[in-house]
């Protein structure tokens, strides 16, 4: 439970400063765009004096007549037409700077320039004595008519570069997870087998000293549960071996197993059906998701209450259905009790239902989930397997 905990704080800790990088790079970037604003309004400002200067002084100083035509030449980016008082457009030279040949040769579309520029910036009116009053209208740069829309799309990227990163260091987590899980089931099988060898050498002399020992009958029954379990291990991170047989020979087995160990305060019942269910399906893989499934429900009822497993089919799908008197979980609970070490028990590891689910999902292409749950009442567990022989 811990380890889901920290799992859930690292990923809103992530996420966090995703969202705060993304912002803290939009922020920047409006700032530099609203820089460049700023400046080609100054560059505005400095050619409206100049034209003022140009129009009202009646001798200017040559210096000065010298100056002009660099500062209009020095505006190479920012769109701009200057009309008379009637708001008709003066094409003279610095009267009209960065604005397509096609458009100044096109009253129609000049116009429409102009109702354009008006509709983003005010325009500057140079008063004279005369009345001949001239405007000045202007836009922005392409350029910075371009990054008005590059905060938003280097804030897009950024997120979804760091989203990529953080799915791709989560996958490689997860599969290194996979290969140690694998790794230590497969020693855990390993070193299972050297003592149960010996075992199964001292039931033979045991049994050849007394053969109709019932002692000795129930030890063989869990040796060969043993056997079983690490045949169960030693499967984990290889590709099983399906095979078309009777999924209700494989229930049943399991049931009589299951029903001798554990609490005799709960009433543990089977239904299976009159039909013959065969489906590809890894005996030894099943039997321990359903034994994982029942001990769970057992926990839940604390040795006491009703068990009910339920073998159907239903359209092209079987079902497993595990239907427990237990405590029942809360939404939160059965969002996560398939995640690999979440646990509702204090001392528990959260492996078994979280390796079941990979056996049904990763191995059987089946699905395994809660189908229904009330605090104080009880689950319904579900596994459902698809019948490919159904045609």
């Amino acid at each position: 439970m811990k380890i889901a905990l920290l799992s859930r704080i690292n990923r809103w800790f992530v996420f966090v400063m995703l969202t705060v990088v993304t912002v803290a790079v939009i922020i920047s970037t409006v700032f530099f765009i609203n820089y460049l604003r700023k400046e080609e309004i100054k560059r505005i400002n400095l050619i409206f004096k100049a034209i003022k200067i140009q129009q009202e002084v009646e001798s200017p100083d040559p210096a000065i007549l010298e100056l002009l035509p660099e500062i209009y030449s020095s505006n190479s980016t920012i769109p701009i037409v200057v009309t008379d008082k009637n708001h008709q457009p003066i094409l003279e030279y610095g009267y009209s700077m960065n604005i397509a040949e096609e458009i100044a040769n096109d009253p129609v579309a000049l116009k429409q320039l102009i109702q354009r520029m008006s509709s983003s910036y005010e325009p500057l009116e140079i008063k004279f004595p005369d009345g001949n009053n001239q405007f000045i209208y202007y836009d922005n740069s392409r350029l910075l008519n371009n990054l008005r829309y590059s905060p938003y799309l280097l804030g897009l990227f950024i997120f979804s570069y760091l989203l990529f990163s953080f799915w791709f260091l989560r996958t490689i987590k997860k599969t290194d997870a996979g290969f140690l899980w694998a790794g230590l089931a497969k020693e855990t099988a390993h070193q299972i087998g050297t003592p149960l060898s010996s075992m199964i050498g001292w039931i033979e002399i045991m049994r050849m000293e007394n053969p109709y020992s019932e002692g000795i009958s129930e030890i063989e029954k869990d040796v060969e549960r043993l056997k079983t379990i690490s045949e169960r291990f030693s499967k984990i991170g290889s590709v099983p071996e399906l095979n078309d047989m009777n999924l209700s020979e494989t229930v049943q087995q399991n049931f009589d197993y299951l029903k001798t160990r554990i609490s005799t305060k709960v009433a543990f019942t089977l239904q299976l059906p009159e039909e013959e269910m065969l489906i590809s399906h890894n005996r030894i893989l099943i039997s321990w998701v359903i034994e994982n499934v029942v001990k769970n429900a057992v926990d839940a009822m604390k040795g006491e209450g009703e068990l009910n497993i339920h073998l159907y089919r239903k359209g092209k799908n079987i079902y497993i259905d595990f239907k427990d008197t237990g405590c029942g979980m809360t939404k939160r609970q059965a969002a996560n009790v398939f995640k690999p070490g979440y646990s509702t028990k204090k001392r528990g590891w959260g492996l078994g239902l979280s390796l079941a689910k990979r056996v049904v999902n990763e191995y059987h292409d089946g699905d395994i989930k809660i189908a229904q749950t009330e605090t104080g009442k009880g689950s319904v567990f579900r596994i459902v397997l698809k019948d490919r022989n159904d045609s």
